[in-house]
């Protein structure tokens, strides 16, 4: 019977450990009774409102999965820590264990896939253009002998000369310290366009004075699947983040907080950013996925 029971006891150890081991992360939470998740400052998914509040479309969904995990862990209270990150830190703040997962703007990509991990898909990003809406302007071969304006340290305009549409066209770039800065620079008319992720073309159109004088035109210059960040190597903490973005997907809750965060009044201005959910997105939502960046521009 001793011997039974320490084989019992043994084996429960065992699976401990490989439990630790594979699903690292997940034991390091119940462990503490807290998580911390990675979010953004001022991105179109995940923005503060000062004192410490964080909100969006992405950091919302990130506390939905922390409440399932939650559930999943069994434990009766899970302390959300909140850790703003930025481009050049969140890649080295998840990999060292500081963020547990993070839920910003991260495009999904092979570079990155190197370091991290990353959950299934939940937001399609599309490189477009926006213009005044009065300026003739409505398609990328328009912008000839124009004034393209970008942000600093953002690959844009690239992604625009690249385009097999841009062929033959010429235009003059100019650059923002920032997006607000370059939205700016197309507001009072020192740039004739603003190339941009969609989502902060729309956010930064949501807030101007004259939302009606600008509108997003043209082709889409290039689609970037973005995706919250984990550590590598812990497929039982990815599988329970990914399930639960599965069910947000399926019971239509992801949907609803879609519509919350971009097609109605948002917070601190209580502006309307207005940008229905793009093709690209529900086709991820329909067969969810992890596949890079690199394989939405494979034809």
């Amino acid at each position: 019977m001793k011997k039974h029971l320490l084989a019992i006891a043994v084996t429960a150890l065992a699976a401990g450990s490989a439990f630790a081991q594979a699903g690292d992360t997940l034991a390091k939470i119940k462990a503490s009774g807290s998580i911390t998740l990675g979010v953004r400052e001022s991105s179109g998914l995940s923005y503060t409102l000062g004192n410490g509040k964080y909100v969006g479309f992405h950091t919302e969904m990130a506390e939905r999965v922390i409440a399932d995990l939650q559930k999943q862990l069994g434990l009766a209270k899970l302390e959300t820590k909140y850790q703003p990150v930025t481009s050049q830190n969140r890649v080295p703040l998840v990999t060292n264990g500081t963020v547990d997962f993070e839920c910003g703007s991260t495009t999904n990509n092979a570079a990155r896939q190197k370091d991290v991990a990353f959950a299934v898909t939940t937001y399609v990003e599309e490189v477009r253009t926006a213009v005044k809406a009065n300026s003739g302007i409505n398609s990328v071969k328009d912008l000839n002998g124009k004034s393209v304006a970008t942000t600093t340290g953002t690959t844009s305009v690239q992604t625009l000369r690249k385009n097999e549409r841009a062929g033959g066209i010429d235009f003059k770039e100019v650059y923002g310290k920032d997006h607000a800065d370059s939205f700016l620079l197309l507001e009072t008319g020192r740039a004739d366009a603003f190339v941009m992720d969609a989502s902060i073309l729309a956010a930064n159109i949501s807030k101007s004075k004259n939302p009606a004088d600008f509108k997003i035109v043209g082709e889409v210059l290039s689609v970037e699947p973005i995706a919250c960040m984990l550590r590598k190597d812990d497929p039982a903490f990815k599988k329970a983040v990914d399930d639960s973005i599965k069910r947000q997907i399926a019971d239509g809750s992801l949907a609803k907080l879609y519509d919350k965060w971009f097609m109605q009044p948002v917070p601190p201005t209580n502006t309307k950013v207005g940008l229905p959910l793009s093709e690209a997105t529900k086709a991820a939502w329909a067969t969810p996925n992890d596949k890079p960046m690199e394989d939405y521009a494979k034809k």
